[in-house]
């Protein structure tokens, strides 16, 4: 059995800011963001949470699936930005949306969260425990940035992206993990009360530390490197995929790994112009943006891709 994508949903926050806004908190510029990495403008929570980000991705992606939630055996949510440590925000998504059958629980892989809930999804399925699961990515990285900080404040947006996995006969899934624990320093969440932090509009409790160089070149060289992995576990040339989907972290990064990986840009989606870095909801918001415009047909094989704070990194191909 293999779990198939048969439903899509997401969720960004009403609030834009643009890049211009960030020049009243740090030096910087709209020019100076775009040329550096792409992004534009980003959503930011300001009174949704994490959780009800992901339930309301959830719901869409119900909808499209045409399934109600009591359907639903399993969920899981990737964040790293929970509102309470317990209960787990898959929990909070199992009451809002009323899935009164499912079990839930939460994976932190930062950045690559997603990747690592949908590969775990997918053991369920094929090992017959589940039929039916809702994977989520959702983050609200607002609340964990300096906004003092220009190097990574200008980085990141909220939001939440969920797809519905449905147990069938055949299908292909083909699945890649990795970690390195050795170099986790590079980048690194912390928690810290502070009360004197200008950040638009609240308080902050948390911040990101990342050395930018050193992420840089580790992810144009794990993403290609992942590729090739999937590609040869599949017995597949990379000319068959349609569409690669990274993470969004930064359009240079795409560029350059699409580059190394031998294939044409027009190949990897993109809107982390519009929503900037939203960690593990990245992938999945991108999906739907898809999958809701047409770009999608079925038979369509498709490679994810995502890496992170851990250091992690991990993929999936899979037929659509």
């Amino acid at each position: 059995m293999t779990g198939r994508i048969c439903g899509t949903g997401s969720y960004v926050p009403a609030r834009i800011v643009e890049n211009e806004e960030l020049a009243n908190l740090v030096d910087t510029n709209d020019a100076w963001i775009r040329e550096r990495t792409g992004i534009a403008r980003r959503h930011l929570a300001e009174q949704e949470t994490t959780s009800y980000m992901a339930a309301m991705a959830a719901k869409r992606a119900l909808a499209q699936a045409g399934m109600l939630a009591e359907e639903v055996d399993l969920i899981l949510v990737a964040t790293s930005t929970p509102e309470t440590v317990f209960p787990c925000t898959a929990c909070e998504v199992q009451r809002e949306i009323q899935a009164e059958h499912a079990a839930g629980f939460d994976l932190n892989a930062a950045c690559s969260g997603f990747l690592f809930a949908l590969q775990t999804a997918q053991a369920y399925i094929r090992a017959g425990i589940y039929r039916t699961a809702l994977v989520i990515g959702a983050d609200s990285m607002s609340h964990v940035v300096d906004w003092r900080d220009r190097s990574t404040c200008i980085l990141f947006g909220d939001g939440a992206g969920a797809v519905v996995l449905r147990a069938e006969e055949g299908g292909m899934f083909v699945q890649a993990a990795h970690s390195d624990g050795r170099k986790g320093a590079v980048l690194t969440g912390y928690s810290r009360h502070r009360k004197d932090w200008d950040a638009p509009g609240r308080e902050k409790d948390a911040y990101i530390q990342m050395d930018g160089q050193s992420v840089f070149k580790f992810a144009v060289r794990r993403v290609p490197e992942i590729v090739e992995e999937l590609l040869q576990k599949a017995q597949t040339e990379k000319e068959e995929i349609s569409y690669f989907f990274l993470h969004q972290a930064n359009q240079r990064i795409i560029e350059a790994a699409a580059k190394r990986i031998g294939a044409e840009l027009s190949r990897f989606p993109m809107n982390l112009q519009e929503y900037g870095n939203t960690s593990a909801a990245s992938i999945p918001i991108l999906l739907d943006e898809w999958n809701r415009k047409g770009r999608l047909q079925k038979g369509d094989k498709l490679i994810l891709a995502g890496f992170g704070a851990g250091l992690s990194w991990a993929g999936s191909l899979l037929e659509w």
